[in-house]
């Protein structure tokens, strides 16, 4: 018996934009490598040539990954209270 595939995205009140679903691969394979620590997840994502989901050409650091990851956060969020789950 498979899985709903409603399920796959029952806390999502919308898809993942492209850049969105780009940047959560891009960190998986930071993660994978060993970086946790925002500083150096910046650095490789930078290094990684990784482009920002918000489309700002400006480079990675530790405060433009908080401000990608806050604003993507808070889009899924509006997108929740909006619609729901099950995007």
């Amino acid at each position: 018996m498979g899985q709903d595939p409603k399920l796959a995205t029952q806390s999502l009140g919308r898809p993942l934009t492209e850049g969105e679903r780009r940047l959560a691969a891009e960190l998986e394979a930071v993660f994978a490598d060993g970086i946790h620590e925002f500083p150096a997840v910046a650095a490789a994502l930078a290094a990684r040539g990784a482009p920002r989901p918000s489309g700002d050409p400006g480079p990675w650091t530790e405060a433009a990954l908080i401000a990608e990851l806050a604003a993507v956060n808070a889009s899924l969020d509006a997108a929740y209270a909006q619609h729901g789950i099950g995007a």
